[in-house]
């Protein structure tokens, strides 16, 4: 797959490139956040649309995500985002884009988003996708938005297409089950007790889902969504959360050098800084190391014991993520300045505070004995 990083003029206005002299292209665009169900629906749609028409298929995303750039814009008069860490972003944008790239795709643009570019009207977006980027077909979910004031929405979309006839638009199912609710502000939730928790929502009746919203503040959402993703990780749900994924849900991070405070109990970590991708919830996990390659490749691939949060044993404070490889003899155990990716497969348990080093170690030993017991 081709990727191509675009960066908009001035006035918002993209140099789309010339992909093929011959054919023309089927195109869809989206954030991919997570690249969930929803997201992979609408790439196979297209996908298959290109094989069928045996033309390029073309996926359209965006960096920084959309809301970061109007969120920072709302809180600094409108001022235009440079420099960013995205935390709540689900994933990378280069897992993102290795996702697409194993969709079958032909091409990845990268659009840099500015409030210059989001500030044009769909109209003229989709107009240039037509007569620069020779779009003959638009692959869309059923609630995608785009242009000035998100005015772009799938009715107006449609009309353009069959008022113009310059393009066909084929919206695809992307929602999952409806009745499904996220608060409005993220809220991280530790789980109380040992063990993998669930949605709270499951099970609810009616009436218990109704005060349950609004007690939470909760607006209704997709359930395939970048935002019940995150709801989900930040109550520690990893078994709900990959469902939605269709995969465990996973950080890309640079091993980093620490106070080696592990290797002196007898469990060496790799420390995880630089971290691309929504950390969940603070706590115990089990789940694996996988070592990147420069080309994104991947390497070496460890079951693992990883921890969330802060060490208060040791009176830390600073929250951080540090893994655990399972059964690596410490003579071999070398990732710093590795570039790893870190999923997330089960919680096990909450941080807690324990009396003494021995203590600690007592548990980390059944902690890692469970991560044995589910990955190895």
């Amino acid at each position: 797959m081709d990727i191509i990083h675009l960066e908009p003029n001035s006035d918002g206005v993209v140099e789309w490139p010339t992909l093929s002299d011959e054919k023309r292209a089927v195109v869809t665009i989206g954030n991919f956040d997570g690249v969930h169900k929803g997201h992979q629906a609408v790439l196979n749609r297209a996908r298959a649309l290109a094989e069928q028409y045996d033309v390029p298929s073309v996926a359209i995303t965006f960096d920084p995500r959309p809301s970061v750039v109007h969120s920072y814009a709302a809180s600094h008069d409108g001022e235009q985002l440079a420099e960013y860490a995205d935390e709540f972003a689900v994933m990378s944008l280069n897992h993102r884009l290795e996702l697409i790239e194993q969709a079958g795709f032909d091409y990845a643009l990268v659009v840099r988003y500015t409030l210059e570019f989001a500030a044009r009207t769909y109209i003229f977006f989709l107009g240039q996708l037509v007569g620069k980027l020779g779009m003959r077909t638009l692959v869309l979910g059923m609630d995608a938005t785009m242009g000035k004031g998100r005015e772009g929405n799938i009715g107006a979309i449609a009309k353009l297409s069959a008022a113009t006839g310059v393009f066909e638009l084929d919206v695809v199912d992307d929602c999952g089950p409806s009745g499904v609710f996220v608060p409005r502000t993220l809220e991280y939730a530790v789980p109380q007790n040992d063990g993998e928790p669930h949605n709270p929502m499951t099970g609810m009746t009616k009436a218990e889902l109704r005060a349950w919203t609004k007690k939470h503040n909760s607006v209704a959402t997709r359930a395939y969504s970048s935002s019940m993703i995150r709801f989900l990780l930040a109550r520690g749900c990893m078994h709900d959360a990959a469902e939605i994924l269709g995969r465990p849900h996973s950080i890309d991070a640079v091993v980093e050098h620490g106070a080696a405070r592990g290797r002196g109990l007898g469990f060496p970590t790799a420390n995880c800084g630089q971290i691309d991708g929504f950390v969940p919830v603070d706590g115990v996990y089990a789940g694996y190391v996988t070592v990147l390659g420069e080309d994104g490749a991947s390497r070496e691939h460890y079951a693992a014991a990883i921890s969330v949060g802060t060490n208060s044993t040791f009176s830390e404070t600073s929250r951080s993520v540090e893994a655990y490889c399972v059964d690596v003899p410490d003579s071999e155990f070398n990732l710093y300045d590795a570039r790893v990716r870190v999923e997330f497969t089960d919680y096990l348990r909450p941080m807690r505070t324990f009396e003494s080093a021995d203590a600690l170690v007592e548990q980390m030993a059944c902690d890692v004995e469970r991560v044995r017991e589910l990955n190895v």
